[in-house]
């Protein structure tokens, strides 16, 4: 498996962009952004063609996050 640093190079987080929200290379696009568009059946080519400034690859960085987002287990902090 890739380590999340190297898989996800393109993805940032900024508390002052976007409210914190995972976006691609600093820019006002969001990962949920780009994957609500892919489920709601745009093609990668239709996403380019809306965020020319966008590269494939952006798009493969946010799905790859987003598997590895729903793979992550939240526990409970234990109580004293």
């Amino acid at each position: 498996m890739v380590s999340s640093a190297a898989a996800f190079a393109g993805i940032t987080f900024d508390p002052n962009t976007m409210g914190g929200k995972p976006c691609i290379r600093g820019l006002r696009v969001t990962v949920g952004l780009v994957l609500g568009m892919l489920a709601s059946g745009s093609s990668r080519e239709e996403i380019l063609s809306a965020y020319p400034y966008l590269e494939a690859q952006d798009i493969d960085n946010c799905l790859a996050y987003a598997a590895w987002r729903v793979e992550e287990r939240e526990l409970p902090l234990a109580t004293l």
